[in-house]
């Protein structure tokens, strides 16, 4: 706990949502189960253990000091998370959570919600990749698999996207999909199809081809989606849906699935494709086990 409570010391926070501390990296030996990130208004604690009252006073105690003094005169907002596996408690500790609670990545607005379910709307440790797409999709008709609430959509759009089709068979994660569209302006250029992406090639060829295919599924999520036995039918599915020389990001997000377990599924089900590179990771999740963190590949099409 010590070593959360020193890393305080240093944190800073600005307009954008990013993580403050990772301890998930493994750079601060007895905080790996602590994450703390800023949503703003609200900073938001996360473990990945239970923590007894003592040691949730201790953290509260010293994320006031350090809010004392970044923010003198703003009130704390914080909320506090335990979560494991399919277990999920959220509750605020102090302040409040603003509604609805819109926060900015990039002059991006993207609309989170930290005291309902386990996921908050926007995945930060994505922000490269979301950041490439903007800087990729100029004229670009772009596909977005696994769209959740559509940060990849809108970023496209940023970037000049000519069209972004989103799917994803979340309905409710595509209607913050559509809000998240609407906060930024953009009232056309996205389709939203509430679909099983598996049950879909059909419609998924006939609405392409694609100049950029981006594939961020659940690592473990049954009934949707569990990469061990799934990716491999997405990737064989690929080619089919790609415009000359196309693109393709393929996300994986499962510490015990490494990156050549990704590049292997392509080399066999898709070779059609060549790798190009592994995007980096924002420098907050750095992780002593690179292969333990977020993997996303790039990939493009042969001539």
């Amino acid at each position: 706990m010590q070593g959360f409570i020193d890393a305080l010391a240093t944190i800073e926070v600005g307009e954008d949502a990013v993580r403050l501390f990772h301890g998930r990296g493994g750079h601060y030996a007895g905080c790996e189960h602590l994450c703390l990130d800023w949503f703003g208004p609200v900073l938001l604690l996360t473990s990945f253990i239970p923590l007894v009252e003592t040691e949730l006073a201790d953290c509260q105690q010293a994320i006031t000091a350090r809010w004392q003094a970044l923010q003198p005169n703003r009130p704390l907002n914080l909320v506090y998370q335990y979560r494991s596996g399919g277990e999920t408690f959220s509750q605020l500790l102090t302040g409040e959570v603003p509604e609805p609670h819109i926060v900015t990545e990039n002059s991006a607005k993207f609309q989170v919600h930290l005291l309902r379910g386990q996921n908050h709307g926007l995945f930060l440790d994505m922000a490269n990749g979301r950041e490439w797409v903007r800087g990729n999709a100029r004229h670009k008709k772009i596909l977005n698999l696994f769209a959740y609430t559509c940060g990849f959509s809108v970023a496209a759009l940023q970037g000049g996207a000519d069209e972004v089709v989103n799917m994803d068979m979340s309905k409710g994660a595509l209607a913050i999909g559509k809000q998240n569209h609407l906060l930024n302006d953009f009232t056309a250029g996205a389709r939203f199809l509430g679909h099983d992406i598996f049950k879909s090639w059909g419609k998924l060829r006939k609405l392409g081809p694609y100049d950029i295919v981006v594939a961020d599924p659940p690592s473990n999520q049954k009934g949707s989606f569990v990469a061990t036995k799934d990716y491999v039918r997405l990737i064989r599915h690929l080619p089919e849906l790609l415009a000359e020389n196309a693109e393709v990001l393929l996300c994986l997000n499962a510490p015990e699935l490494d990156t050549q377990f990704l590049r292997q599924q392509v080399e066999e089900a898709a070779p059609a494709l060549e790798y190009l590179e592994r995007l980096p990771n924002p420098a907050a999740f750095a992780d002593v086990s690179q292969e333990k963190s977020l993997k996303v590949l790039r990939y493009r099409l042969k001539a």
